[in-house]
């Protein structure tokens, strides 16, 4: 379909998840934003077609699109964040029923909404989620949300955020979308990797300076790596060069920006970090003994905007610190691109809808079909690894209506053979990340 994809961008800030969108082929008809820097970064950067302001006061100009296939939008998220306020009456937190009016109004044939991980994990949550689901579900989508980690789709960042997704229609079944987004995951460069590609700090396309002091914390908090815990004032940490970034706060510009060691990247040194807290870690006489090297510095603007996937060409508006607070709220574009790319070829029918089976589902299934319990049955009799006893009680499992959650194991490995020849219903373990490869033998 490419551009025929027609949509709606809500909360869009500087563009990150509309950049993802336009490379999976949409075309973005209306965008909106509250922040004024924010939105004149999407105009330099993508195009005139964002409006300014509270979303509330433009939703009969919203009325006006018709035919609209996807809306997408990542509703401000302070409010449910553990680093923000965990307010549910927070202004910023009764966006996402914003979001969902819209959804309303407009009826695309899809969305993607994307929020902070907190919102799809906390109980203190569980009512808001489960009223959104009602909400979408209400409206004719078939609904469910999604934790998925930006490093698993070439983002080099540890970054988890969750997609609520759904598909208009279809509304009496669950999307299983852990497992659709399965075929467009792509691994992601080391931190290192993208930061040597660029310029020396301050030079060519990497001047952006944050020159927020570095000083080591007095009484530093350790944990198992030098990577973690607190060994420096702030809450900026070193990068791990070798792995991936930790998620990229929207507060970076001071002391909560990343640190940076520049013979680590450029020379191939151990870095000074590995070597401080080893010393400490062994010897805590050896703290406040040792003073920053000067060859360590706060990750640039531009090294940011590469770690969430921005183009290279990319402009920021406004000061430094509104220009970091920007790219940290931003969802990484690769990220954005294979959400969207998932969600495109499921409304163009290249993908099909998976659905989750319940456990009664799965066991009703089976129960009709008993030729697949014969042939677990089978598998076991003929299994050279299953001993006597062990086969034994898994013959009980099968065959007797104890043990049902066990049951429920075997019937979805069976079913996961049955969908994936790859499957072996009797794995200790996933193999080459097989979707359903269960531990049968649990």
């Amino acid at each position: 379909m490419g551009k025929d994809i027609r949509a709606i961008s809500l909360f869009s800030g500087a563009g990150g998840l509309d950049i993802g969108a336009i490379h999976a082929g949409v075309h973005i008809v209306w965008a909106n934003d509250a922040m004024k820097e924010a939105c004149e970064t999407y105009r330099l950067n993508i195009g005139n077609h964002i409006v300014c302001g509270d979303v509330n006061q433009h939703i009969e100009e919203i009325k006006r699109f018709s035919d609209i296939d996807l809306v997408i939008g990542g509703p401000p998220c302070q409010g449910f964040s553990v680093a923000g306020k965990m307010d549910a009456e927070d202004k910023r937190s009764q966006l996402v029923w914003t979001y969902a009016k819209i959804v309303s109004i407009v009826k695309p044939k899809a969305f993607i909404m994307e929020n902070v991980k907190a919102l799809a994990e906390i109980s203190r949550w569980k009512n808001v989620r489960e009223q959104l689901l009602k909400t979408f579900r209400k409206e004719g989508y078939a609904v469910n949300y999604v934790v998925l980690n930006a490093s698993d789709f070439n983002v080099p960042q540890a970054r988890e955020r969750v997609f609520f997704v759904g598909f208009r229609d279809k509304n009496d079944m669950v999307p299983n979308l852990e497992l659709m987004m399965e075929p467009y995951k792509a691994s992601s460069p080391s931190v290192g990797e993208i930061l040597k590609q660029m310029d020396k700090a301050g030079s060519g396309n990497n001047k952006g300076l944050c020159n927020a002091k570095i000083t080591l914390a007095k009484k530093p908090v350790l944990r198992n790596s030098a990577y973690s815990g607190m060994l420096f004032n702030g809450m900026g940490r070193p990068l791990d060069l070798d792995g991936y970034s930790a998620t990229l706060p929207a507060s970076m510009g001071g002391n909560k920006t990343p640190i940076v060691d520049e013979k680590a990247l450029y020379e191939g040194q151990k870095p000074w970090v590995e070597h401080y807290f080893e010393l400490i870690s062994s010897d805590s006489s050896n703290i406040g003994k040792f003073k920053v090297p000067t060859y360590l510095r706060r990750l640039t603007l531009q090294e940011a905007a590469r770690l969430q996937t921005f183009p290279d060409s990319y402009v920021f508006s406004g000061p430094q610190s509104t220009a970091f607070t920007q790219i940290g709220n931003a969802v990484p574009c690769n990220l954005a691109e294979a959400v969207c790319k998932m969600v495109i070829d499921v409304i163009s029918d290249k993908q099909k809808l998976i659905p989750i089976m319940s456990e009664t589902e799965n066991t009703t299934l089976v129960v009709d079909k008993n030729k697949a319990t014969q042939i677990l049955l089978d598998a076991v009799e003929n299994s050279k690894e299953i001993k006597d006893e062990l086969g034994a009680k898994i013959k009980k499992i099968l065959t007797t209506d104890e043990a049902k959650a066990f049951r429920y194991i075997l019937f979805t490995a069976i079913l996961a053979k049955a969908t994936d020849d790859r499957v072996d219903p009797l794995s200790l373990q996933k193999k080459d990340n097989v979707p359903g490869a269960y531990d049968a033998r649990t």
